[in-house]
């Protein structure tokens, strides 16, 4: 009889109690049979602590990176994918066998293959809201869609527009507005970007990066005026059957 091999995998982030990723795993492994393996969270108060985790834990062999740590997370690995280094946020961590960090993104492929069956003709620029690691793979997914695309931050920046400019006109000239942000997020879920809801028509795509809840007030709004909506669910199942791969090759 031999020893069953253990491969441990698991999410890095701040929070992370409700996370899509450690019960999808563990379905995953209990329906496929994947004796051995096993997902658990790791929530860390700052980014420091990611250096204990990866020495004390054994027979690590993946992990995922969710807020806030996207970024932060970059200086702790050895090496990047081509994507990750352009898009500038991690989301998925391979460990080798000799030990060694190397960076994915995987959030990019979600966001973009989520994404495309909704696409119609007129669906050409995007506004992104929110400016942190998970809207740096949307852009880069948009870029590769052929979609050009605006961020909106609390304060105007060069790369973007601050929520104040939002108006009628913003509407008529992007089809397709993305919240990017942790906004409306369990348990505050009464939350929502402050944009002006009222310009959202039939020829809009909402799309909000929250699965929890379904239906953020994001969306609820935005379905109100007739736009079409997606939630975040979709993309992480992309996201995450992208990394296993990655962690298994």
């Amino acid at each position: 009889m031999t020893d069953t091999v253990k491969k441990r995998f698991g999410l890095v982030g701040r929070n992370i109690s409700y996370s899509f990723s450690k019960g999808y795993f563990t379905d995953k492994f209990d329906n496929e049979n994947f004796v051995g393996c096993s997902y658990e969270n790791f929530d860390i108060p700052e980014i420091s602590a990611f250096t204990e985790v990866i020495k004390n834990t054994s027979d690590l062999k993946g992990l995922n990176v969710t807020i806030p740590y996207k970024e932060a997370v970059i200086p702790f690995l050895d090496k990047l994918s081509k994507k990750a280094t352009v898009i500038g946020a991690v989301n998925t961590i391979k460990i080798t066998k000799k030990g060694m960090l190397k960076g994915y993104n995987t959030d990019f492929y979600g966001f973009k293959k989520s994404l495309e069956l909704l696409l119609q003709p007129h669906h050409k620029k995007a506004l992104i809201l929110g400016t942190g690691g998970a809207s740096k793979g949307v852009a880069f997914a948009l870029d590769e869609l052929g979609i050009s695309y605006t961020f909106v931050s609390r304060e105007a920046n060069e790369n973007g527009i601050d929520y104040d400019r939002i108006n009628a006109t913003t509407f008529d000239n992007y089809q397709i507005i993305i919240n990017a942000t942790p906004v409306g997020t369990s348990p505050n879920t009464d939350a929502f970007p402050l944009i002006p809801y009222e310009f959202f028509t039939e020829n809009h795509i909402a799309y909000d990066l929250i699965y929890n809840p379904a239906e953020t007030q994001f969306l609820k709004k935005a379905k109100q005026q007739g736009a079409q909506i997606k939630n975040g669910l979709d993309m992480l199942i992309f996201q995450a059957e992208k990394a296993w791969k990655i962690w298994n090759k």
